[in-house]
């Protein structure tokens, strides 16, 4: 390992080739700058310069060593000033996680923000089931997941509900109860179900179930589709319906789907779907937190009124 000293004070006296005037320029006296010199071209094996009565003189060796002199420099100060910016929080990677977020305009509101605010930052965005992104947050391979709820039990995970949506049914335009303002879901005790798989997220595809039995049947799943727009596809194509959160009611197929509202099951209203920002509590990005604060909670409402008014 070469020392940055070592290196300044090479290029020093490539760029005067005298070693005299180098020695003035680095503040030093001429002695040990030739011994320092001198120990560069041991460590590296070979010379760096000619050395006789009419001057100091590159080799071509010493030419080619002084570019790679130059760039190791540079790299160097390049890195430091990226580090010094990550510690402030201005630059570095974001790896957030999220379920199908192309219903959510806050939340993609937000990321644009973010992105147009630190356009120095790596910003990933990978889609995943909760099942998963509760593994990446462990892991520390994501730094925020949006996901569904689920026991995650550790003490260094936090989580804080974003949007909490109603449960509504997603059924084809030609369906007998698709004029129906309000469905009851008793009726649908004999139709096909299309869900997600339950190992995709258990919490869920439990409440989903659960919603069910309350309503005095369980459900028949003709097919199951880990993304929720090839679930949507599959309502659109005929093979049955779904229960599904109210934001998918954005969906762009609604030409071929409709979405119609549940009757409460029973005296209390039917749960609801909750959509939750989750972080390790041990990450200490500075990065999350600069996402996390301008994450506009109150946001959420606005969006269940825009929802409400598509499914009246």
């Amino acid at each position: 390992m070469i020392e940055t000293r070592l290196l300044r004070q090479f290029i020093a006296v490539a760029e005067e080739l005298h070693f005299h005037k180098a020695a003035i320029r680095l503040h030093m006296a001429q002695p040990p700058l030739s011994q320092a010199i001198n120990r560069l071209e041991d460590k590296l094996g070979f010379s760096l310069f000619t050395r006789n009565k009419r001057g100091v003189k590159l080799t071509p060796a010493g030419g080619a060593f002084l570019n790679a002199a130059y760039s190791t420099l540079k790299e160097l100060e390049l890195g430091i000033e990226h580090a010094r910016q990550v510690s402030e929080g201005i630059a570095g990677k974001l790896t957030v996680t999220a379920v199908s977020i192309a219903y959510y305009e806050s939340l993609l509101s937000t990321l644009r923000q973010f992105r147009e605010t630190f356009p120095k930052v790596q910003l990933i965005i990978k889609e995943m089931p909760s099942s998963s992104q509760a593994k990446a947050i462990l892991s520390g391979e994501a730094d925020i997941a949006f996901m569904r709820k689920l026991p995650i039990s550790a003490e260094n995970v936090e989580s804080r509900l974003l949007l909490d949506e109603e449960i509504v049914m997603a059924m084809p335009t030609h369906h007998p109860k698709a004029r129906d303002g309000q469905i009851d879901l008793r009726d649908f005790a004999g139709e096909d179900f299309v869900f997600t798989p339950e190992a995709l997220g258990t919490g869920y595809h439990s409440q989903l179930i659960a919603l069910c039995e309350a309503a005095g049947f369980y459900p028949k799943v003709v097919q199951e589709a880990a993304q929720i727009h090839t679930l949507i596809g599959l309502v659109a194509c005929g093979f049955g319906v779904a229960l599904v959160p109210e934001s998918i009611a954005n969906s762009i197929m609604r030409d071929k789907v409709l979405f119609r509202r549940i009757y409460p099951v029973t005296a209390s209203p039917n749960p609801a779907i909750g959509l939750y920002m989750t972080w390790n509590t041990h990450n200490e990005s500075p990065l999350m937190d600069s996402f996390i604060s301008m994450l506009d909670f109150g946001a959420a409402p606005q969006v269940e009124k825009t929802l409400a008014t598509q499914l009246s």
